[in-house]
């Protein structure tokens, strides 16, 4: 008598069919019910500017824009990301070989240093900024209280993100 491995069978083989709106681009997606956001964008689509942090929701390095909301994307299976709009660090950039005002602000105050938490920190501070564009400093480190950085002190990722409001208000232009 052979053993019946008729679930275990079927759940290897159950896999979904998703559409995600990935930095303005719609993309059909196979996969498995059980990978996570973080894997598909990384693994399946190739995007790895999304980072593999802890794995448990609690660094932050994985964070995307979910229709411009930070969401860990370690903690949510891609088929919940059907139908919504995502964004990661590469959507960012207003066009090949640019960089957002935020990342050109992260850029010039040395707002990172290994820059693994970078990408994570940017895409915050978008969101952040895409709603209010005078926020505080009390704002500011509440917006990336959830986004760990080992090598800072976080002042100029504080600074960077005051810098990006201000370029983005019009009262302080960049020099030619």
């Amino acid at each position: 008598m052979t053993p019946d491995h008729s679930i275990n069978d079927r759940s290897i083989a159950e896999r979904t069919i998703i559409e995600l709106t990935v930095n303005g681009q719609r993309r059909t997606v196979d996969v498995e019910p059980r990978t996570t956001l973080l894997d598909c964008l990384r693994d399946t689509l190739g995007l790895t500017g999304t980072h593999t942090g802890c794995e448990h929701g609690i660094c932050g390095a994985c964070t995307v824009l979910l229709d411009g909301e930070p969401v860990r994307s370690c903690l949510m299976f891609a088929a919940q990301a059907d139908g919504y709009a995502i964004t990661t660090i590469e959507g960012v950039s207003p066009g090949p070989g640019e960089l957002s005002v935020v990342q050109d602000a992260f850029c010039e105050t040395h707002g990172m240093q290994c820059g693994y938490c970078t990408p994570a920190m940017i895409l915050t501070a978008h969101a952040l900024l895409a709603k209010n564009l005078t926020p505080t400093r009390e704002e500011i480190v509440d917006a990336i209280s959830g986004n760990i950085c080992r090598c800072t002190g976080y002042a100029q990722i504080i600074e960077a993100i005051a810098l990006a409001a201000e370029r983005l208000r019009g009262t302080n232009q960049v020099t030619p």
